[in-house]
């Protein structure tokens, strides 16, 4: 793509192939509505997730049996523990300690994350905001509303506030068993009335979005083609939503979309849809390139699974971590690292440390990732390319032997060229040639993960 191309990729944003040949209805959302609600995000580019809940007590154990990888979150279905024996054992056990929120926030802010998405239900029904509707939730548990501390820990940090909320419930009595969703050994379907629950569904999120201030992410987990959409009534419950929090963002995930589980596969963005969510959720993949006009974003663990299990320590370097956002952002995507704290709240050291080696990157390198756009060019084989309306972003990942990085020449003119990491902003020589724009680099990468050299755009 011509360099004329970037300037009007990067001001249309990253919606940019939407193109609406009228007016929308009245009461219905614009374009320009939709891109103002969705600017946050898009600028933001990294944000903290985190599940945390009951499953975070076994640890990746149960009864003697050890799990060493995977999602243990999932350990009621692995170990098909009956609902009322997950209960009854681990509830007596959730003591978080005081101030786990605030390191909460306080880790992301630290690793230069924008926004900060917790588990306020997972799959087993346990529910972390005060609810109304059962006894399974903290406030019963443990005398705290955990979702206010949270929520309030996040917005004293400045960062923008996410409630993971799934849709399905192992605990409930009337909930989805079967359709293809996962469910626990020895339960079925017989005898359900299936409305009790999305009743309970509806009125559970809308505890959530009417009793702690603004939430800025709402995001669902997850759906398959036999059970999804009306299922759950997506679109009542999603006006309902809106209703409360007009601002507020929501994933697709109340609908099954292939793109979340089939890695790679960039052609599959392409089936979503605006009016089943407001971006798509590739996980554990980061899809071959972007889509025009399809926002999306990237949830990934650091080891092999989302909640804490002390057997799993396929910890995947800050290298690989760094790069991924790189290459997500590249690709116009957002990045949604995982957390999984220990029963108490307390992150894993391991965690720790890999978001404070990213925070340093960001500190000297988060310019090349904030409210950048995709690359305006292939991929090249050194590393990746952000893009803003006045600059471009070359992250070298392999840096060159002859110390000379080529980019494309385009049809503007390149001011001039520096290191990012350079205090001073010193020049660098860059020279003309047939092949593209040779500039000249030290001997010696400034960061052996990620350098990144601005190319500033007359």
């Amino acid at each position: 793509m011509k360099m004329h191309l970037l300037i009007a990729a990067v001001l249309l944003g990253s919606a940019s192939g939407l193109v609406l040949a009228e007016e929308p209805p009245a009461g219905v959302e614009t374009m320009a509505e939709r891109d103002a609600r969705m600017a946050w995000w898009r600028e933001a580019r990294f944000g903290m997730f985190v599940h945390w809940g009951l499953y975070s007590i076994p640890a990746g154990e149960w009864n003697g049996k050890v799990w060493k990888k995977g999602g243990l979150e999932w350990i009621q279905k692995r170990a098909a523990i009956p609902a009322d024996v997950y209960e009854r054992k681990l509830v007596p056990q959730f003591r978080p300690k005081e101030g786990f929120a605030e390191e909460w926030a306080q880790t992301a802010l630290m690793a230069g994350c924008k926004y900060l998405v917790f588990t306020s239900k997972h799959h087993e029904g346990f529910a972390l905001h005060d609810s109304a509707e059962t006894t399974f939730d903290a406030k019963d548990a443990c005398g705290r509303d955990l979702f206010k501390e949270i929520a309030d820990a996040t917005r004293a940090e400045g960062l923008k506030v996410g409630a993971y909320h799934s849709i399905i419930d192992w605990h409930h009595p009337q909930s989805y068993a079967g359709f293809g969703l996962p469910t626990i050994k020895g339960v079925t379907n017989e005898g359900r009335d299936n409305s009790v629950y999305v009743d309970y569904l509806h009125r559970q999120v809308e505890e959530i979005v009417t009793g702690y201030g603004p939430i800025d992410v709402i995001w669902w987990d997850f759906s398959k083609p036999d059970c999804q959409g009306e299922s759950w009534r997506a679109k009542e419950l999603m006006a309902m939503v809106r209703k409360h929090q007009p601002h507020i963002l929501m994933n697709d995930r109340l609908y099954s979309a292939k793109a979340a589980f089939v890695g790679g596969n960039s052609s599959l963005l392409k089936e979503w849809k605006p009016e089943r969510g407001d971006f798509t959720t590739p996980e554990q993949h980061i899809p071959d390139t972007g889509v025009d006009g399809v926002d999306w974003e990237t949830c990934m663990t650091m080891n092999t699974g989302w909640g804490f299990n002390k057997h799993d320590n396929n910890w995947k370097p800050t290298q690989v971590l760094i790069r991924n956002l790189i290459d997500i952002v590249s690709k116009g995507g957002n990045y949604l690292l995982n957390v999984g704290p220990k029963a108490d709240g307390t992150i894993p050291p391991q965690s720790i440390a890999r978001m404070k080696e990213i925070g340093r990157w960001m500190d000297i390198n988060g310019e090349a990732i904030y409210a950048t756009t995709a690359s305006p060019f292939e991929m090249p084989a050194w590393g990746r390319y952000t893009a803003k309306p006045d600059r471009l972003y070359a992250h070298v990942f392999q840096w060159p032997e002859d110390a000379r990085l080529m980019v494309p020449a385009g049809d503007r003119k390149v001011a001039r060229a520096y290191l990012l990491a350079d205090e001073k902003k010193a020049s660098l020589p860059i020279e003309k040639t047939v092949e593209g724009l040779a500039i000249s680099l030290p001997d010696e990468a400034p960061d052996p993960i990620a350098s990144v050299i601005v190319l500033e755009l007359d």
